[in-house]
């Protein structure tokens, strides 16, 4: 996207599960993201909780006392699916009410690991970039190569002329994240 390296980014959201998924790559990726967000000084927004990576994640950026703030719509507490969440929390009625709130207070996305929630956040993002509702920074954080047919199949529509190449490069991959600060112009 134009204009990243010279962003300032503050705060972060991170997308990802709330298993902690088969390889223990993933629970370690997860807590080295939260170092690397904590040593830059870089807040979190996220969906709520303290399990798998979403857990993860938030434990480690709460320890560098940054902020940490989860929003956690209704029917999860409804049905007692987040008991307890890691900094602050706000309560919302919809996911769409969440999700446009991450976008609001958030400076990039970063997406790990996940299921079908998790999917669903990073195409939304994507989708309201597409459309000029936003203009901030989307990655994928691809550990031992979970997003390789995801990536693939976005490839595959740029091929076939569903996906524009400039529409492409509103989704930033890297397998690190080291890698992904780099890619951003982020430093300590």
């Amino acid at each position: 996207m134009k204009g990243v390296s010279v962003r300032k980014i503050k705060k972060f959201c991170v997308f990802c599960g709330a298993n902690s998924g088969k390889d223990v790559a993933f629970v370690n990726a997860a807590f080295h993201l939260g170092e690397v967000l904590g040593k830059r000084k870089i807040d979190l927004v996220y969906g709520g909780g303290r399990l798998g990576l979403m857990g993860c994640v938030s434990t480690v950026v709460a320890q560098h006392q940054r902020q940490v703030l989860g929003l956690i719509p209704s029917v999860f507490t409804e049905n007692n699916l987040v008991r307890e969440i890691c900094g602050k929390e706000i309560k919302v009625v919809t996911m769409h009410e969440r999700l446009l709130i991450m976008m609001e207070l958030s400076d990039a996305f970063i997406t790990l690991p996940g299921g079908f929630g998790t999917l669903e956040e990073l195409f939304q993002m994507i989708s309201w970039a597409q459309l000029n509702i936003h203009d901030k920074p989307i990655c994928v954080l691809n550990i031992n190569g979970f997003f390789n047919g995801l990536l693939s199949f976005v490839d595959h529509a740029v091929e076939q002329k569903f996906i524009t190449q400039r529409a492409r490069k509103i989704l930033i991959s890297a397998t690190t994240a080291d890698e992904l600060v780099d890619k951003l112009g982020l430093s300590i």
